[in-house]
């Protein structure tokens, strides 16, 4: 498995991924656009050239905010995702980022345990930030720079 940036041949593969993961996928130019966006910083695993998981990110002024992230069904639980956040990371913090920021649905106890592990804590709720289904978002904050 290897962790790259983005490139314009895993647009698609990261789309798919984007509609097997959430209710409200990405468009194909939507994620696109990321790759011409000065403020974003996506990485993408790969194997056998299939687009097996991603995380993406926009900084301004120094505070980054992560995107999504998504694994592939038959790639979870083997440490990809955990793996995509360090990456970013330290990415994030190679670029002079001082915090990661995200918003998870309260329901999503995996995701909840992963960014608590990877010392992510809740600074807020925001109501009803999801739809299909409608539900609340936590926001997650993580500190890059100690």
């Amino acid at each position: 498995m290897e962790l790259l940036p983005m490139q314009e041949c895993h647009v698609a593969g990261i789309a798919a991924l984007e509609r097997v993961c959430f209710t409200d996928p990405w468009s194909e130019a939507s994620i696109r656009a990321e790759l011409h966006n000065p403020l974003s910083c996506w990485l993408v695993a790969v194997e056998g050239g299939e687009v097996c998981g991603y995380v993406g990110s926009q900084t301004v002024l120094g505070e980054s905010d992560m995107m999504n992230l998504a694994v592939a069904p038959a790639c979870r639980r083997q440490g990809l995702g955990r793996q995509l956040v360090e990456r970013l990371c330290d990415a994030l913090r190679e670029k002079g980022s001082t915090c990661l920021m995200l918003e998870v649905r309260r329901s999503n106890e995996a995701a909840l345990a992963l960014y608590a592990a990877a010392g992510f804590r809740q600074i807020g709720v925001r109501p009803n930030y999801y739809f299909h289904p409608k539900e609340d978002a936590l926001i997650l904050r993580k500190e890059l720079i100690e």
